[in-house]
């Protein structure tokens, strides 16, 4: 695997390509059937998530979760929604992921459909760079028995459906006790989820090359309460203690697990990684300045 700023020349040895999209967008559709030719004609075998393939006519489509097992490679066509939901369920896996932006932001999906093929003739001939990103693994508690295990490549969050009320989080880190956050919500997120919701929350960037964990309160009653920032070594723990309805645990926006009174959320690092494939037409802070329209009037 490929680090971090650190490029290599030698080839790489790839086979079989994944494909994902966002398949209710038609460019996308087109450009996924573009890449399908384009791969063949390189000898290299294009899997194609089945989804996408019932709207491209083809055959042999393979189911999501199964993808990730048969591929060197996964190629996102969509935005960062579609890439997060992707990484998941690469998960354990830890294939690479070129991500092609066509949609509206692209913190994630940061090389554009014009740049496609010169990123993929990149990392075939090993001269690419690969951001590893921090995942999460979130379990959930219930008297005492697990209810269930998940991942997430952005946050989890916990928050309310019900209006005008506030929920109360006991909070602890590796044990120790934090705070109650009275508050409507709360978020655990990555670096990578930092420019995400929490960014909404007043929480900060985080550079993510950095491996910690944030902690940033949603809307709380208390003015102390801040986001905190705390080493991805440790485990943090969550246990509801509101008994009201309507209280879910969000991953990534996309994946939500209602809530009951005394359930607890474990949250700590994961033990794999996400593999993002480079463009290396921008960096980081470029990407920031241009997504945040830093230095505009």
């Amino acid at each position: 695997m490929l680090l971090m700023d650190e490029p290599e020349g030698s080839g790489v040895d790839m086979k079989n390509v994944g494909i994902y999209a966002k398949v209710q967008d038609p460019r996308c559709r087109e450009v996924a059937g573009e890449l399908i030719e384009w791969l063949k004609e390189r000898g290299l075998r294009p899997v194609v998530e089945v989804c996408l393939s019932r709207y491209l006519e083809c055959d042999d489509g393979v189911d999501a979760d199964e993808l990730p097992a048969m591929v060197d490679l996964v190629v996102v066509l969509g935005g960062d929604g579609t890439l997060i939901s992707a990484a998941r369920r690469i998960g354990v896996r830890e294939v690479p992921i070129l991500g092609i932006n066509l949609g509206s932001l692209g913190f994630l999906t940061e090389t554009p459909v014009s740049g496609l093929y010169a990123a993929l003739e990149s990392y075939l001939s090993g001269n690419c760079t690969i951001s590893d990103r921090m995942m999460l693994t979130v379990t959930v508690l219930r008297e005492g028995k697990e209810l269930g295990v998940f991942e997430a490549l952005n946050d989890a969050v916990i928050n309310k459906g019900a209006p005008a009320k506030i929920i109360n989080l006991d909070t602890s880190v590796d044990g120790s006790f934090l705070a109650t956050f009275k508050a409507d919500g709360l978020i655990l997120a990555t670096p990578t989820g930092s420019t995400g919701y929490s960014l909404s929350a007043f929480g900060p960037i985080i550079d993510p090359s950095l491996d910690c964990l944030l902690i940033t309160p949603i809307c709380s009653h208390t003015l102390t309460n801040r986001p905190l920032v705390v080493s991805a070594d440790t485990e943090v723990n969550v246990t509801l203690d509101s008994n009201m309805e309507n209280v879910m645990l969000t991953l990534d926006g996309q994946v939500g697990v209602p809530l009951r009174y005394r359930d607890i959320i474990k949250v700590k690092r994961a033990d794999y990684r996400t593999h993002l494939i480079l463009s290396g037409e921008t960096d980081y802070f470029e990407v920031l300045r241009t997504k945040l329209k830093w230095g505009e009037r």
